[in-house]
């Protein structure tokens, strides 16, 4: 029996796009142990996931920090094969740290490099089929996620999800909270019950939509990610910015419209839907420029 670690690290959005490699690298080592390196906030969905025995935490230890590096090297080299869909440089180094050649990744030296020159301009589902392709995975698995699917409240039907939010960083991936809200009574007075969701710091955005239309249900910083996962498959639609949870109901089959601004390209990182359709992407330069009559019109 192999020891087989899966690297992945990001962002939601970019865990969710790796659902599908996760369940394909399951697959093919199913009489393997498959553990997963990630970071904390990802471990909980992680262990829930049903494609690892186990989860471990990267906390990233400073390179100066020999104890920590060390330690990370020892959990590194207890492994026969792994598989770094995180591809940054960070974890690139971990192929030297680990001192394995048997490594999918982009490191020099690991026996199923992924040296496509066209890596940078291919969609990440896309790039990460051809990485484990190169390590004789020739298919990816459609992933099962009645799993994710299952948990959290149970609102009243129907509803639809907004998310207002996005990276604080990153201002200009977010449509303007007003727009959000003016959409929100449109959706309550059609009969939908409008759902915002986000993370703790996103408060105050549903703070301004409830202002407009007080029938909005504020669930941000309420849910975990696995609990999220059920209140977006039970919605009628999701409305959102390029950010995580648009990542996860897309995945989960929810009839989506995304917002990309000239902040993030939609050909590398737009949601990956079930069907064709089931994803709409208005991507255009400033997202204030895009008025509340497009994005209701694609809700159909």
């Amino acid at each position: 029996m192999a020891r087989i670690l899966v690297i992945r690290l990001g962002a939601l959005g970019d865990f969710v796009q790796s659902f599908a490699p996760f369940a394909t690298i399951r697959a093919h080592h199913a009489h393997d142990v498959v553990d997963l390196l990630t970071q904390e906030a990802l471990a909980g969905l992680g262990r829930q996931a049903p494609w690892f025995d186990h989860v471990l935490v990267d906390r990233r230890p400073p390179w100066h920090d020999l104890r920590a590096v060390l330690a990370l090297r020892r959990v590194l080299r207890s492994y026969d094969f792994i598989y770094d869909l995180q591809t940054s440089g960070r974890s690139t180094r971990y192929l030297r740290l680990s001192g394995l050649t048997a490594w999918s990744g982009i490191g020099r030296g690991g026996q199923a490099v992924h040296d496509n020159p066209q890596r940078r301009f291919m969609h990440t589902r896309a790039r990460q089929r051809d990485q484990l392709r190169r390590a004789g995975l020739e298919s990816l698995c459609v992933p099962d996620l009645s799993w994710l699917a299952a948990g959290g409240p149970v609102l009243p039907a129907p509803y639809g999800v907004l998310v207002p939010g996005a990276a604080a960083h990153r201002p200009a991936k977010r449509w303007p909270v007003a727009r959000y809200a003016a959409l929100a009574v449109r959706m309550a007075e059609g009969g939908l019950l409008p759902v915002v969701v986000g993370g703790k710091g996103e408060g105050a955005l549903a703070a301004t939509i409830r202002a407009a239309c007080p029938t909005a249900v504020d669930l941000t910083g309420r849910t975990t990610l696995p609990e999220l996962g059920g209140v977006l498959a039970r919605a009628r639609c999701a409305v959102g910015n390029d950010t995580g949870p648009m990542h996860m109901a897309a995945a989960l089959g929810v009839p989506c419209t995304v917002l990309f601004s000239a902040d993030s390209n939609p050909a590398l990182t737009a949601p990956v839907g079930q069907h064709a359709g089931q994803v709409k992407v208005i991507y255009v330069r400033d997202l204030a420029t895009v008025r509340v009559d497009r994005v209701a019109a694609t809700l159909g």
